[in-house]
């Protein structure tokens, strides 16, 4: 049954963390820009539990524990970067991480182990059966509510993207085939077993004794090849046998069966070429969500993550959004999603945004029209020619000579739906179309940026390197888009939480420096008056806060 937790918990006289405490460590407790205070304030006690209410039935059982308590884990996990037994010893004997999570006093229970991956595993079942990102979801509302406090300033933002790597083995082609097919074989039972012929049902239990990587080291391409071809077969007289099936092993032998082979005009079953495998295709039955892509040096079989962030002169910025999609994601597909869902957490509207020449794309030209997409670099080599579309038509500007022309409209094909355009050289023909019109018109555009626009993405490769830092060798230890998306929530969290830290160091400096009252007025009610409306609401509730605690422990202690 689904319970919300208490917001104000009792202190116990007896138990109380801050009844037991000497002076200096009370002090470092109880100070409120100290990092576990301004983790439950700013994380933990902005968590809506009613988004999680859905995992669990609002009549009958037993009451659920604390969401705030268990989420709050989560993410303190994934920021120090602990092991499950790390935080739970963290949970049950750390003063401060116990405070972060709102167990003040020294009695207050903790959720046991089953509980907290109970939760896990809820939320990942329910995204994977009704597709709805619950930890997405917290973390945009937690983000939403610091923004509105701190009053982030939303109408700039900048994005990049990172690859990781899935928590698998490297597998080459014969193994992912092997694997799936006994994964599927295992999962059978008896009765299954007995409808398969004595021949196949003995070629199975070979293939299940089988280690795959010592056939592959041991043996020839030509070898591999020849093994492969009845492991096809097999595979295909399974899946024609047990066709009605729905579980996950059988539905993931389907897809590698139709990645890998293919079915000839007479019936045969043949290996596809490599050519005809998509990047997309099954790279370990281990973690079927992870996808295949080589950008530049880097050789990844895992996710794409792409990170959006405010970027303001002043005041402070923190991350609004963040995707985790295959790694053959381009990243002009992210650029749509994160511009709405920024403005869904900041209530803003996005005047300008930054992000390097692999964001720009004509497709993405109408969810940007009324946005100044300020890119970093345009992708491709740079052409001979300028190109400017005027009232006249087209002209053309030979960048090596300088010389001018005015270009040609050509006679559209039957089947062409946009102008081209062709000038004459002395090798003949060249020709233009809208995209070349397109990317002169953004090279142009962006020679005329002054340095500091653009400049102001940089800052965003600071974000991917703190949230990439508990990676190793670029690998996150998940697998699965779904776990994926739950780590960068809570790594995001952690990386706003910091930032908040930082600028209210550096607010409470500044206040501090500006209410030193000059030796010439030292009793000046105007002076007074206008140091004190530079201090913001947030510092004026610390003061209130910690002076109420004061004298509340004064009384307890007298």
């Amino acid at each position: 049954m689904f319970k919300k937790s208490n917001k104000e918990p009792q202190l116990d006289a007896f138990t109380s963390v801050t009844m037991m405490l000497e002076s200096s460590a009370f002090k470092q407790y109880s100070d409120q820009g100290h990092w576990h205070n301004q983790f439950h304030d700013q994380i933990v006690m902005r968590i809506d539990e009613t988004i999680f209410s859905i995992l669990f039935n609002n009549t009958t059982g037993a009451p659920n524990s604390s969401i705030r308590t268990l989420v709050g884990m989560m993410i303190l996990k994934e920021s120090f970067i602990w092991s499950d037994s790390q935080l739970f010893e963290h949970c049950r004997f750390n003063l401060l991480v116990r405070s972060s999570l709102g167990l003040f006093n020294m009695n207050d229970p903790l959720p046991v182990e089953s509980t907290y991956y109970l939760l896990r595993k809820r939320i990942y079942e329910h995204q994977k059966q009704h597709g709805e990102d619950l930890m997405g979801k917290a973390f945009a509302q937690i983000t939403s509510e610091q923004i509105k406090e701190f009053d982030v300033n939303g109408r700039s933002i900048r994005m990049d993207s990172k690859l990781i790597g899935s928590n698998i083995a490297l597998f080459s082609r014969y193994e992912i085939i092997h694997h799936t097919l006994c994964m599927f074989f295992k999962t059978l039972d008896n009765a299954s077993k007995s409808t398969l012929s004595a021949a196949d049902l003995e070629q199975l239990e070979k293939l299940v004794i089988e280690e795959p990587l010592k056939t592959v080291y041991r043996s020839t391409r030509d070898e591999i090849k020849g093994r492969l071809q009845p492991i096809g077969i097999i595979s295909y007289k399974l899946l024609t046998l047990f066709g009605n099936l729905q579980t996950e092993s059988f539905l993931l032998l389907r897809r590698v069966f139709n990645e890998q082979y293919k079915i000839s005009e007479d019936q045969q079953i043949e290996l596809r070429p490599k050519e005809e495998i998509s990047s997309s295709s099954v790279q370990s039955p281990h973690d079927p969500d992870s996808a295949y892509r080589n950008k530049g040096d880097q050789k990844v079989k895992g996710y794409s993550v792409n990170i959006t962030e405010t970027c303001s002169d002043e005041g402070l910025n923190l991350i609004t959004n963040v995707l985790v999609e295959k790694a053959n994601t381009p990243d002009t597909a992210f650029v749509e999603p994160a511009i709405l869902a920024t403005i869904e957490v900041t209530g803003q509207i996005i005047e300008k945004a930054y992000a390097d020449g692999a964001y720009q794309s004509p497709a993405n030209d109408e969810c940007c029209k009324d946005i100044d997409m300020v890119f970093t670099g345009i992708q491709g080599a740079e052409s001979r020619y300028d190109l400017e579309m005027t009232p006249e038509g087209l002209l053309v500007t030979d960048v090596q000579t300088g010389e001018h022309m005015k270009a040609v409209l050509v006679k559209k094909q039957k089947n062409s739906k946009e102008d081209i355009w062709r000038i004459t050289t002395t090798n003949g023909y060249y020709y233009f179309n809208q995209q070349a019109i397109r990317t002169s018109h953004m090279r142009r555009e962006r020679k005329g940026r002054p340095l500091e626009d653009l400049h102001k993405r940089n800052n965003v490769e600071a974000t991917i390197f703190q949230f990439g830092i508990p990676l190793i060798n670029g690998k996150s230890k998940y697998r699965g888009q779904i776990k994926q998306k739950m780590w960068a929530c809570c790594r995001c969290l952690w990386i706003n939480l910091v930032r908040i830290l930082n600028f209210t160091k550096q607010i409470c400096q500044r206040t501090f420096k500006s209410m030193e009252i000059p030796a010439l007025a030292p009793f000046s009610s105007g002076y007074l008056n206008q140091q004190i409306r530079v201090q913001p609401v947030w510092s004026r509730k610390f003061s209130i806060a910690f002076c109420l605690s004061v004298v509340i422990n004064f009384f307890i202690l007298s």
